[in-house]
């Protein structure tokens, strides 16, 4: 087989691309990974991980050079001095912002699956039938019931965290041991199920950590997940699926190799393999493959088929629908409430657990309805005060220290996590005035929350107070902060999927309706955004979408 030659491609390394990579090689393809980034290998390059903030000149805080050379980055937490080499540069990747959406990236192998929350919730039905019942953008191709099979799948091998809880709005995993509660969230979750009558719940969070061990991996609870675990101790494509896919020798990865384009053969109706540009040459290479599989994360995904086959498609590859662009969604959140909480002065907790509590959405549910449509869920937790907190009796001296050494009192927060409507109007473009650090267009990007989100927020905010104030919660305080999408890192939409190639970009197996040997199985095949983190949707539909191309590949329709 010629070097450039390959049974498959994945264009991407994060949690979906990781995931592709895993499957492809394991059922034998031979099968390239390309990596816009730099690489970055497990334990060797994780150069943050055991370091503490007296190691930094700055203890780990952002400077105001930082601030200058990161204008977007600075807009919440991800701009640090302690990883900012895993966040991708505003100056050299710069995109268009025609109203406000915080894109935070980052570029190299393993993408946001080193730097993602880990909160990994499978969706019922009452999510996937929610677009048909509400008459919004298109109906989902698939039901729960298609998709069950493929998240006990995945979570077998990545390792959930969580309780068996028979919620039917949140199906349950196959989980590890859960994470424990601190002694002020079991009280408040007992106290929720009698003032709610069961239709509100406080649950730990299920979380992609390695409670015990799994395939030589295991949390420390060591609460430094973002710096990259050298134990593995969450789910990553460095610790999880390169590994699997490495072990089967038939794995190239290569990384700074920027995707510019499919290769389309309009003949044959399919893609012939991909373009790439060198990110540190500037020299460009042509890749060949059977298949490809795009996972370079949502807005990524959708540039590459928006530069492709626009010889035959104006708009690029995967537009003849109209919708490629379209339909952009995140979760929109900086809603919070938290208070002081008496009583348990005598209780501490546990390790640096790296998990909180979850309140699954109960709004729009269970016959309560709502002035807008679809919900919300909280995620959050109790905590006692450490050295670092005011002392009100104390300001200098002896028992000023003194007072520091004992742990403070116990306080409870908690923040919203809201859906977003798959709206036409909030869409991405090629802006073809401006160019990044490669001469490559780049990204417009024009998207804004709408009445129903900015209607939801309200509750969010009246609901948790509400719910604060009800469970004993003192000096209770609640906000509302800019309500810009993009904050949630969880970019949806662009690409979605749906029954018909003349409303929507994929189907039901996550293929390109113009060109069925492309899968994009990232967050842009997305066609409703629920309100729970998507990262273990996407790897459910990532090995279900794998499976379907071995399949047809073998039959030789692909």
């Amino acid at each position: 087989m010629p070097e450039n030659v390959f049974d498959a491609i994945v264009i991407g390394s994060g949690i979906s691309g990781g995931w592709a990579a895993k499957e492809l090689t394991e059922k034998g393809l031979k099968t390239l990974m390309l990596e816009r980034g730099r690489n970055i290998e497990h334990i060797k390059d994780y150069v943050d991980a055991n370091k503490e903030p007296w190691d930094y000149p700055h203890r780990g805080q952002r400077t105001q050079e930082m601030i200058q050379n990161y204008p977007v980055l600075k807009r919440d937490y991800p701009l640090n001095e302690r990883n900012l080499s895993m966040w991708a540069s505003d100056k050299d990747s710069p995109y268009t912002e025609v109203k406000r959406f915080d894109w935070f990236r980052g570029y190299h192998v393993g993408g946001r699956s080193l730097l993602w929350g880990r909160q990994s919730y499978r969706w019922s039905d009452m999510y996937f039938e929610e677009n048909a019942k509400d008459g919004i953008g298109v109906d989902w191709p698939v039901r729960y019931k298609e998709l069950e099979q493929w998240y006990s799948y995945v979570e077998k091998f990545a390792g959930i965290s969580g309780s068996k809880e028979g919620l039917p709005e949140l199906p349950d995993s196959e989980f590890l041991p859960p994470m424990d509660m601190t002694c002020v969230e079991k009280d408040m979750s007992q106290k929720i199920k009698g003032l709610y009558s069961g239709n509100r719940k406080m649950i730990i969070g299920r979380c992609a950590h390695a409670t015990v061990p799994i395939n030589g991996r295991q949390c420390q609870y060591r609460d430094k997940c973002w710096y990259g675990c050298p134990y593995g101790g969450y789910f990553s494509t460095q610790s999880a699926t390169l590994p699997a896919a490495v072990a089967t020798g038939n794995l190239t990865l290569k990384a700074n190799q920027i995707v510019t384009k499919i290769l389309y053969n309009k003949d044959t109706k399919k893609a012939t393999g991909v373009e790439v540009l060198d990110a540190e040459t500037n020299q460009t290479y042509e890749y060949k493959a059977k298949i490809v599989f795009l996972n370079a994360s949502t807005l990524n995904s959708t540039w590459i088929l928006l530069n492709s086959a626009t010889d035959i498609w104006p708009g690029g590859l995967g537009s003849s629908s109209n919708q490629l662009g379209h339909n952009l969604m995140d979760h929109h959140l900086g809603v919070w409430a938290g208070g002081t909480v008496d009583g348990f002065d005598d209780k501490y907790t546990f390790g640096r657990r790296a998990n909180g509590i979850y309140i699954p959405r109960y709004r729009n549910f269970f016959g309560d309805k709502r002035s807008y449509l679809r919900g919300f869920g909280y995620q959050g937790g109790a905590s006692r005060q450490g050295w670092s907190r005011d002392v009100a009796e104390y300001s200098i001296g002896g028992q000023f220290k003194d007072a520091l050494t004992e742990p403070g009192g116990w306080t409870f927060g908690m923040g919203g996590f809201g859906e977003i409507l798959p709206y036409h109007e909030n869409k991405v473009t090629l802006d073809k005035t401006k160019k990044d650090k490669w001469g490559l267009n780049v990204l417009s990007i024009d998207c804004e929350l709408k009445e129903n989100e900015l209607n939801m927020r309200k509750d969010m905010k009246e609901d948790a107070k509400e719910m604060l104030e009800a469970l004993g919660v003192k000096n209770v305080y609640a906000g509302d902060n800019e309500p810009y999408p993009g904050r949630g890192i969880h970019e949806m939409g662009t690409a979605r999927m749906g029954h018909d190639a003349k409303t929507s970009v994929l189907n039901k197996w996550n293929q390109v309706w113009d060109a069925p040997n492309v899968f994009v199985t990232d967050g842009s095949f997305m066609t409703s955004g629920a309100c729970q983190n998507p990262s273990l949707t996407y790897m459910a539909f990532t090995a279900r979408a794998v499976n379907h191309a071995v399949e047809e590949l073998k039959k030789g329709n692909l």
